[in-house]
């Protein structure tokens, strides 16, 4: 179960075109374009994705391997991840583009996605980035790293890994019945403008206070957005990250538009930021 050795990946490579990356868990919280992107992850691969409205996929030649810096990753144990990003030749790649203020996005979920955490390792050099991090119970985790090579497309890598320690029991993923959620003493509300797989879908969060019920118009800047948005399919094989249409809005709406490119059961967190503190906001739709 991927106990912590460095696990080369062979990468199948998605271009997805869509128009559309804090801390967190699932409670909590990680280009004046729309343009937004899809990767179909069988536990290893890659998607590379630019432009509007086609799909094409190709072999990619990127590599990546996830490590730990003890023998065995436990839970609650902090510990240092490295990423390593090399070329078809296995040389590392050290050139990497800015990404919304970033040069790489780390998602992090566990099994039953009731877990999410938005980290940014930093680059040290010769392809690696690093990050101390912990994972709070045992099991299973699938990894994503999200990043630009220089001159290439927005790229995502993806692996799975297991931590020791006591285990959660998994919860069903299960669409909610009201998409209406209160996190940190904000009421937040979901529309879908549609609900069909390949098809455009605006989402539209509306964020007020939850007691006063007044708008809040003073969300800021997060990553160089307003917001950001990243989506699962429930078995995390289809990995969505989404930016806003207004990237400078300040609130109460922020909206994304996006595509689900199959059917099925989704989980979506949409993360803001306001006096300095970032916020994330989960919910769980249906797709069909």
């Amino acid at each position: 179960m991927y106990k912590n050795k460095i696990m080369f990946l062979s990468i199948v490579l998605t271009f997805s075109l869509l128009t559309a990356c804090g801390t967190s868990n699932n409670t909590a919280a990680d280009d004046n374009h729309t343009a937004g992107h899809v990767a179909t992850q069988n536990d290893s691969n890659a998607a590379e994705h630019s432009g509007h409205a086609t799909t094409k996929q190709t072999e990619s030649h990127l590599q990546a391997s996830f490590s730990f810096d003890t023998n065995q990753t436990k839970a609650n144990e902090e510990t240092t991840l490295t990423i390593q990003i090399n070329d078809h030749d296995g040389q590392p790649v050290n050139n990497f583009e800015l990404n919304h203020e970033k040069l790489l996005h780390l998602i992090m979920v566990n099994e039953d996605l009731s877990y999410f955490n938005h980290i940014h390792p930093e680059f040290v050099g010769d392809g690696k980035f690093t990050i101390n991090t912990t994972f709070p119970v045992g099991g299973e985790y699938k990894l994503f790293a999200d990043f630009i090579p220089s001159g290439g497309s927005s790229t995502t890598l993806s692996e799975r890994i297991q931590v020791e320690g006591k285990e959660k029991i998994p919860v069903a993923i299960t669409a909610d019945k009201k998409l209406v959620t209160e996190v940190d003493g904000k009421e937040i509300t979901l529309s879908l403008s549609g609900t069909k797989p390949n098809e455009e879908v605006t989402l539209t969060f509306n964020i007020v206070d939850a007691n006063s019920k007044h708008g809040i118009d003073n969300l800021e800047q997060y990553l160089g957005a307003v917001g950001h948005v990243v989506i699962l399919s429930a078995d995390a094989e289809q990995y969505i990250h989404v930016h806003p249409l207004d990237e400078k809005s300040t609130g109460p709406i922020a909206e994304f538009a996006t595509s689900f490119p199959t059917s099925g059961t989704y989980k979506l967190w949409g993360q803001f930021q306001q006096d300095g503190e970032v916020f994330t906001v989960p919910f769980v739709v249906d797709v069909k």
